[in-house]
């Protein structure tokens, strides 16, 4: 018979050692008094043991189900459920290549594809020395800078399978990559804990966060009637204050007026010598 595997944990779990499970278990008491109902804090708990092994274990699942009085099987639904826990361990820097409809189609299909040749690694694998593994991930929203590559959940826009592997090269050698937005890169355990809702406590790490680029705002600047640079001052959207009164809403005090109809045909303005308004009598 095929032996196949499912990606989940084998079951039972040994428990984490003395040292470590204390250490767990005062950060899980503190995220879990965050909410009014302690299964609530599922999510970031199985984020505090993906920080301490990179991935979640069954240990893990064992500790979290502990913790929150829930069975091993609720919480293997859930880690399995979604994609940013991973099933077995990641590399200090986890490189995810979105192949989502607009990435894959400015080139993320192919950039992903190059990066397991160049890296000798399939999908969800790690490289032999740990640091780097590869996952093809949906859609960021952030489409507006496709093709878009993520490391640690941090961005590197408009990227190309030239530049790609040039990043990859750079984590590998531990030289600096910078992400195009976004905080400087931690280790994948470091960002798991950050996720799980502790603080970033590296100086200055918060304020590089950083907003929405030029990109991301272009919609809200042409709805407010902003002209975008290179397009010459034309105003693609107009501004929703100006314009002239619409029909059938009142602007400014002036007279509410209905569409009447007349001959089985619709016409603009209000009924005159008539009890009642925008309907003929």
């Amino acid at each position: 018979m095929t032996d196949v595997q499912l990606g989940m944990p084998a079951l039972p779990a040994k428990p984490y050692p003395e040292e470590v499970h204390a250490r767990l278990a005062a950060d899980a008491a503190e995220l879990i008094g965050r909410y009014p109902v302690a299964r609530s804090a599922l999510l970031p708990l199985l984020h505090l043991v993906q920080a301490e092994e990179g991935f979640v274990s069954r240990t893990g699942i064992r500790f979290c189900a502990e913790q929150l009085e829930l069975t091993t099987a609720e919480v293997t639904a859930v880690a399995t459920f979604y994609s940013m826990y991973r099933r077995r361990p990641a590399g200090e820097y986890h490189v995810g290549v979105c192949t989502n409809t607009l990435c894959a189609v400015l080139g993320g299909d192919q950039i992903f594809a190059e990066l397991q040749e160049h890296l000798g690694i399939a999908n969800n694998e790690t490289t032999e020395d740990g640091r780097i593994s590869i996952e093809h991930i949906e859609c960021n929203a952030a489409c507006d800078y496709a093709p878009v590559v993520m490391v640690n959940w941090e961005f590197f826009d408009n990227q190309t399978p030239e530049s790609a592997k040039l990043l990859v090269d750079d984590l590998r050698a531990g030289r600096e990559a910078v992400p195009t937005r976004g905080a400087r890169l931690c280790s994948f355990k470091d960002s798991a804990r950050i996720l799980a809702g502790f603080p970033d406590e590296r100086p200055g790490a918060v304020d590089e966060s950083g907003a929405g680029g030029a990109p991301s705002l272009a919609g809200l600047r042409l709805a407010r009637g902003e002209a975008l640079p290179g397009t010459g001052g034309t105003r693609v959207v107009s501004p929703r204050h100006e314009g002239t009164r619409h029909e059938g809403t009142r602007h400014e005090g002036a007279r509410h007026e209905e569409p009447r109809r007349e001959g089985g045909s619709v016409e603009s303005g209000s009924a005159e010598g008539t009890g009642q308004e925008g309907t003929e009598a």
